[in-house]
């Protein structure tokens, strides 16, 4: 006997998640944070894991919850003059619900656009002291005068 998942026609739509989830490099686009959260959880992955992502623009909403081995190099966070209002603690300290789990990415001069930021105690102190707002960062292709 068949197993008619096996046999029966993939959309397009699905299809594409598919493709979107076994990618592992990002650059020089805009990625929509919730439709890759979306697409790993479709296919049984609750956190995006092993991407790059170089010089791309990373939109939300969202609040993603920064994991082991997540780096940002020369990223703009968001827009802000208080880097505090993207930096959000979490209350439980097993399990958090309704973010964007990133483990093992890696940020390269990207921008962030409504994305606000979770995770250890630690974490939140280093991007306090470390995090750029886009109006830290010249725009690409600019004197940085």
């Amino acid at each position: 006997m068949t197993d008619p998942t096996h046999t029966a026609a993939m959309s397009p739509e699905e299809a594409a998640g598919r493709a979107l989830v076994a990618r592992t490099s990002f650059e020089k686009e805009a990625v929509w944070l919730p439709l890759l959260a979306v697409h790993h959880w479709n296919a049984g992955q609750m956190a995006i894991d092993g991407k790059t992502f170089t010089d791309c623009v990373i939109e939300g909403p969202a609040l993603m919850a920064v994991m082991n081995g997540t780096t940002f190099d020369n990223c703009a966070m968001g827009t802000t003059t208080d880097v505090k209002n993207l930096l959000y603690r979490p209350l439980s300290t097993t399990k958090l619900a309704g973010v964007v789990g990133m483990a093992n990415c890696r940020f390269l001069r990207c921008r962030f656009v409504q994305v606000g930021f979770t995770g250890s105690d630690d974490l939140l102190e280093q991007l306090q002291s470390g995090i750029k707002s886009a109006s830290d960062i010249p725009a690409p292709g600019g004197t940085g005068a």
